[in-house]
């Protein structure tokens, strides 16, 4: 007498998974090759994902995608050592439909992901290791503590400013501020009241932290430089002129392997060194820089092609030629652009920049 069979087996067969990840949820939406399986929500955990996937749709080939954020990547590299397909995509990249724009939902945002990595309409973006995630986030960190040290910098001369004290003209001129001499000045500041002369010392204090902090970040990037990982590329990379270490650092960090790139052009795309544009027909609309960028890249080269045209001659002469064009600001960013395919050149030919000299 035959029974029957309670095993099922979707063998050969492909399950598209869609996660639209938050901090205390996860919405997830599952797809076979023909229909939508289930829509669900569940507790942000990649183990009890595969443990559904195994019950509902064993021996089936997984493929899972989600949008990059503030979850950074260990959700992709817990799932790929589950043996799902995991992909992490730029949100910017979704193809999303106008209805999906007017009616946006969890549910509806994990569909659209599953459906999209289903009909592979999606490309994964880069996702570097472990290792390189905590070298880059503390090199992001010593940015924020720059940013920090200018807001505190703000905030005593706008304390300065309301109180109606005036800053020494000795103190205002250009690399003569926030010195030792002018911390001493600010400390003996005259306040009417112990409550003014508190509020001034404590944000004095402040500053003095964060400037500790930057210089003890400053030290230990110096340390990283000079190691096995860091010590050839950089000695590379500072051959291009406008690049110092802490720049070559940041920029090191953020690019991790320069093979992932195709050629120069490609390296600029992502660091966002491209224009924008918009042509249709006789109109040939190209417009600014692009909105799409890595901004601590991007920051990072324009600051360093300021100083790359007082350095390298060939530089100051194409900058020169930009400005009879076009504004200064506008015309920097196009000798930032070049200094993009010099450090590609230098990290993937392994030699070092030589300046350029005008005859």
């Amino acid at each position: 007498m035959k029974t029957q069979r309670n095993e099922i087996s979707f063998k050969g067969q492909s399950i598209y998974v869609g996660i639209d990840v938050h901090l205390k949820s996860w919405s997830v939406a599952v797809l076979s090759q023909t229909s939508v399986m289930k829509k669900f929500r569940m507790d942000p955990n990649p183990e009890g994902l595969k443990t559904y996937l195994s019950n509902n749709f064993p021996e089936a080939d997984y493929y899972s995608v989600y949008e990059a954020g503030f979850c950074g990547f260990w959700i992709h590299d817990r799932l790929t050592s589950l043996g799902i397909n995991n992909i992490v995509v730029n949100p910017a990249d979704v193809p999303t439909t106008g209805g999906e724009r007017l009616r946006k939902t969890d549910a509806v945002d994990s569909v659209k992901l599953a459906r999209s990595l289903r009909a592979n309409e999606l490309k994964g973006i880069y996702t570097p290791d472990v290792a390189s995630l905590e070298i880059r986030s503390l090199i992001r960190l010593k940015n924020s503590i720059t940013k920090d040290m200018t807001r505190q910098k703000n905030r005593i001369k706008s304390t300065l400013r309301y109180l109606g004290v005036e800053i020494p003209k000795e103190y205002t001129e250009p690399f003569s501020n926030w010195s030792k001499r002018f911390i001493l000045w600010l400390r003996e500041v005259q306040m009417n009241t112990s409550s003014g002369r508190d509020a001034l010392n404590l944000q004095i204090e402040q500053f003095e932290a964060l400037r500790k902090q930057k210089l003890m970040m400053t030290r230990k990037l110096r340390a990283l430089g000079r190691s096995d990982r860091f010590k050839d590329d950089l000695d590379l990379i500072m051959s291009v002129p406008g690049i110092g270490m802490t720049t070559g650092m940041a920029l090191l960090a953020e690019i991790c392997d320069v093979r992932r790139f195709t050629d120069g052009a490609h390296l600029a795309a992502y660091i966002g060194m491209t224009p924008m544009c918009h042509s249709s027909g006789e109109n040939d609309g190209t417009g600014d820089i692009t909105l799409r960028k890595n901004a601590i890249m991007r920051c990072n080269l324009v600051e360093a092609a300021w100083v790359a045209i007082r350095q390298d001659a060939a530089m100051n002469l194409f900058y020169t030629e930009c400005c009879r064009r076009m504004v200064a600001s506008k015309a920097i960013v196009k000798v930032a652009r070049k200094l993009v395919n010099r450090i590609y050149y230098v990290l993937k030919r392994r030699k070092k920049y030589v300046n350029n000299v005008v005859s």
